[in-house]
C-alpha cells in the first residue's frame, strides 16, 4: 500500500490541479475553504490551512481562541469537473494539536473508529439528495426555474426532465467522472425539484460527498442563472426536500450484518434492534436530523398543491412502505425517510449510528410493522395504535435531544461541556429568533380579529 501523501500529490499532478480547497463544514454544514495553490502542497500537508474559527460559523469558539487548523484528509481528494484545476480537500478541523471536538466531521469520525476497533464493523450509508430549481424574479422574488414546470402530478414526468437535460446530464457526467456511480436522474414529486442518485459507501465518505454534491449544484445552478435550494420546505404549496439515509452494518471483512433471507423483509436480528434503536431515539434525533425552523414544515403536514408528502409524521417501521419513517426497501438496509436537506450529514449519521447501537446493545424490540398508510389515518387511529409523533418544531425536538443520555454520549464532551448543549443552544436561539418575527400570516389572521 502505498503513502497517502505521495499518491495524492502524483494523483493531484495528473489531474493537472493548481489549487485545493482546504474545506471543513461548521455545526450547520455550511462549507468553509481556504484556495491553496499547488506549490504549497508541501505547507499544507504539514500544517493544515489556518482559520480564525469564530468567524467560520458556529464551532465552539470566540475571538479569543487559537486557530482552527483544517488538516486535509487524502483519501477526501476531489477534483471538481465543471473547474479544471481545482480540487477539494475534505479536512477534520484541529486545535492546538488535538482534534476540535466541536468539529461535525472529527464527531462522526471518532464514532467510526471506536466501531471499528471495538466491534470490527463499518457502518455504511448512502443519501438521497432532493433540492429544488429556482429563478429569481425582478422584483426578487423566487420562482420555479422552468416555468412550464406546473403539472399537478410531475413526479418523473420526462417533460420536466428533459426540459432541464442540460443541468441533469452535466451532474450525471459529473458524478460518474468523480467515479460514484450515478445510477439514476429524475424530476421529484414536487415543481422544480429533482434528485440524482449515487452509490452507497462507508458513512464518511458519504458524508463528505453530500457537502460536495450540496456544493456542486449550488455553483452548477449559479452558472447556469438559477438557484439552487436544499431547503427541506421552500415553498409551502410543494414537496420538501428531503435526504433520505440508507444505512447498514458490516464486518471490517465487508461481510453484510443487516441481510437474512430468510426474514420477510430479509432483515436480520442484528438490524432489527437497530431499528429498535433508532425508532426509540427518534424524537431525539429529529433535533440532529431536521435541524432548522423550517424542517418542522416539512414533515407530516397535509399533502401540497403539487404531488404529495412524503414526509413522514410518525414513529413507525414497515416494508416498502412510503408513508412510515423508517422503511426497508430491500432486504440488508434500513432507509431513514425523516432526515432532510438541511441536515448537517456529519451530525446527522452520527446520531443515527448512536441510536441504532444502543438498540443492539440492548436488544430492542422494534415492535410489529405498519403496513398501512399512515397518510390516510387520522390522528386518532394512528395514537389507538400506539404510534407517536415526531416532533412538531425545533424547539420542542431540542428538548427531546438535551434528555437524550445516548445521543449525549455519542456525540461527545467539549471543552465548555457537552456538545449535545451548545448544538441546543444554538438552535433553541434559531427558533427564539423564528419566534420573535410576526409573519404575514399573523397580521392576516390576527390584525382586526378581535
Amino acid at each position: 500500500m502505498g503513502d497517502p501523501r505521495s499518491d495524492l500529490r502524483r494523483r493531484a499532478e495528473d489531474d493537472g490541479i493548481e489549487f485545493f480547497l482546504a474545506l471543513f463544514v461548521d455545526l450547520h454544514g455550511k462549507p468553509c475553504a481556504k484556495a491553496v495553490p499547488a506549490s504549497s502542497f508541501d505547507l499544507l500537508m504539514d500544517g493544515g490551512a489556518g482559520f480564525a474559527g469564530f468567524a467560520a460559523g458556529d464551532l465552539g469558539q470566540s475571538p479569543a481562541d487559537p486557530d482552527v487548523i483544517a488538516v486535509p484528509d487524502p483519501a477526501s481528494y476531489t477534483p471538481l469537473p465543471w473547474k479544471p484545476g481545482v480540487a477539494v480537500l475534505h479536512c477534520d478541523p484541529y486545535v492546538d494539536g488535538r482534534p476540535w471536538p466541536y468539529a461535525p466531521r472529527v464527531i462522526l469520525r471518532r464514532l467510526l473508529d471506536e466501531l471499528a476497533e471495538q466491534r470490527g464493523w463499518v457502518f455504511k450509508t448512502g443519501a438521497e439528495m432532493e433540492y429544488s430549481l429556482l429563478r429569481r424574479r425582478p422584483d426578487g422574488g423566487l420562482e420555479c426555474a422552468d416555468p412550464l414546470d406546473t403539472s399537478a402530478k410531475p413526479c418523473y414526468e420526462v417533460k420536466g426532465l428533459t426540459r432541464m437535460w442540460d443541468h441533469l446530464s452535466t451532474v450525471s457526467r459529473n458524478l460518474n467522472t468523480l467515479g460514484w456511480g450515478n445510477y439514476a436522474n429524475d424530476h421529484e414529486d414536487g415543481t422544480g425539484q429533482f434528485e440524482n442518485n449515487w452509490h452507497y459507501s462507508d458513512a464518511l465518505t458519504t458524508a463528505d460527498r453530500v457537502i460536495f454534491f450540496r456544493y456542486m449544484i449550488h455553483m452548477l445552478a449559479h452558472d447556469a442563472g438559477m438557484v439552487a435550494t436544499f431547503m427541506p420546505k421552500p415553498f409551502s404549496t410543494v414537496t420538501g426536500n428531503g435526504m433520505h439515509f440508507h444505512q447498514s452494518l458490516w464486518t471490517a471483512g465487508d461481510e453484510p450484518l443487516f441481510d437474512d433471507a430468510s426474514d420477510p423483509m430479509g432483515l436480520s436480528p442484528t438490524a432489527y434492534q437497530y431499528l429498535g434503536g433508532l425508532l426509540e431515539h427518534s424524537r431525539a434525533a429529529s433535533a440532529v436530523i431536521c435541524p432548522t425552523v423550517n424542517s418542522y414544515k416539512r414533515i407530516g403536514v397535509a399533502p401540497p398543491t403539487s404531488g404529495s408528502t412524503w414526509a413522514p409524521a410518525y414513529v413507525a417501521y414497515g416494508g416498502n412502505n412510503r408513508s412510515v419513517m423508517l422503511r426497508i426497501p430491500e432486504g440488508g438496509r434500513i432507509e431513514h425517510r425523516g432526515v432532510d436537506g438541511s441536515a448537517n450529514p456529519y451530525l446527522a449519521s452520527a446520531a443515527l449510528l448512536a441510536a441504532g447501537l444502543d438498540g443492539i446493545d440492548r436488544g430492542a424490540e422494534p415492535g410489529p410493522r405498519t403496513d398501512d398508510n399512515l397518510f390516510a389515518l387520522s390522528p386518532e387511529e394512528v395514537r389507538a395504535r400506539g404510534v407517536t409523533r415526531l416532533p412538531r418544531s425545533l424547539d420542542r425536538a431540542v428538548e427531546e435531544l438535551v434528555e437524550d443520555d445516548v445521543l449525549r454520549v455519542a456525540l461527545g464532551k467539549t471543552p465548555g461541556g457537552d456538545f449535545v448543549d451548545y448544538f441546543a443552544a444554538i438552535k433553541q436561539q434559531e427558533f427564539d429568533e423564528y419566534h420573535a418575527d410576526v409573519s404575514d400570516w399573523e397580521i392576516t389572521r390576527y390584525l382586526t380579529q378581535a
